[in-house]
């Protein structure tokens, strides 16, 4: 790739924004104005522009619709009290994407493409920012395979895209979660941890009777034994016994989480105790029952940090006392959206300016 980014740009003729309500806005049904397009071809990408939001025509042939070749990120701008754009850790965003680019196949992303394409648009598209408390403006790049043949093999074509929608919080209240003992997400040796479309749809069933018992989102737990806790549908895992914060490793069926490695870091910095394991169900169970259980959440961009209220397991439940303002995971949440906002000290210099 040339050393300068040369990116064809055709900006709307009429925004939308003027339609948004800003103070009622649904998690990813609000689209902003562009959208940030790469073609990948003959060993290259090329064909680099931003055009106005809209669909994409697709051929019945598509590889990615009949072999799955689709992987994707989510990442998040803010804008700061002073009126700064930023965006949080999005090299890590790259890096992980590369990784499950490798894994499924796909060629991987140039960092002046993906960074250089993402901050091209979200300069478009500033005003699209939210600036109430807890809103960001969320960024969805995801690439697929575009080559029209059918026949197993990896694609020769490929389509990098980029779109922002301004966002609320995920998770307006704290959730419900059920810890899945029958079905399997991830399995080790599989694509767990790459960011791929087909993990999310091997997931759509059992979250679906999960939901219509009254949970918000399962527990996974190792496909092998169903013994250890790994992942929640849409976020890592944290806890808080004795003192200490506990989360599974990442690895072939656990996704490795940007906001978790930050959480992980922040557990350091307020002085936790940090315990990077294999956490048991039984233990889970067991804490709650002896008090020792002091906090449990979900970690994840789209959810930040979200309070579990409840963990269902086989067919009882166990309620958990709201996390308080000193609790860790509310310190944690609390420091977050006050770096996003730029109201205190980037110390891990986490945050990159969008000029």
């Amino acid at each position: 790739m040339p050393e300068t980014l040369d990116i064809l740009i055709q900006p709307v003729a009429q925004s939308r924004i003027e339609e948004v309500d800003f103070q009622n806005l649904v998690f990813g049904r609000t689209f902003s104005d562009h959208m940030f397009i790469a073609e990948y071809d003959q060993g290259q990408w090329q064909d680099l522009r931003i055009v106005p939001y809209g669909k994409i025509g697709l051929d019945p042939a598509l590889m990615a619709l009949h072999y799955g070749q689709s992987i994707f990120e989510g990442m998040k701008a803010f804008r700061t009290d002073e009126g700064k754009t930023v965006l949080f850790r999005p090299e890590k965003n790259w890096a992980r994407m590369n990784k499950s680019a490798r894994r499924m196949c796909m060629p991987e992303l140039p960092e002046e493409v993906f960074m250089g394409g993402i901050k091209q648009l979200i300069q478009m598209d500033q005003a699209w920012i939210p600036t109430q408390e807890g809103s960001s403006l969320y960024i969805r790049p995801f690439m697929f395979a575009s080559d029209e043949y059918i026949g197993m093999r990896p694609s020769e074509k490929y389509l990098f895209v980029v779109f922002t929608c301004p966002v609320a919080a995920y998770y307006a209240n704290p959730v419900r979660v059920k810890i899945e003992s029958h079905f399997v997400r991830a399995a080790e040796g599989g694509i767990g941890a790459a960011k791929t479309a087909g993990n999310y749809a091997a997931s759509m069933y059992p979250a679906q009777l999960a939901q219509k018992a009254g949970y918000d989102q399962l527990v996974w737990t190792d496909a092998k034994t169903h013994e250890f806790v790994e992942e929640s549908g849409t976020m890592n895992l944290g806890f808080v016994i004795n003192g200490n914060f506990i989360t599974p490793p990442t690895g072939d069926t656990i996704l490795d989480g940007i906001t978790r490695m930050s959480v992980l870091q922040l557990a350091k910095d307020f002085g936790l105790g940090v315990e990077e394991r294999r956490v048991s169900v039984k233990e889970i169970i067991q804490a709650h029952q002896n008090g020792h259980l002091e906090e449990a959440f979900g970690i994840g961009t789209a959810a930040t940090i979200s309070p579990v209220q409840c963990i269902g397991y086989e067919g009882q439940d166990y309620e958990l006392a709201p996390l308080t303002e000193q609790s860790f995971g509310m310190r944690a949440k609390k420091y977050l959206t006050d770096l996003c906002k730029g109201r205190v000290k980037d110390n891990h210099k986490w945050m990159t300016e969008v000029a």
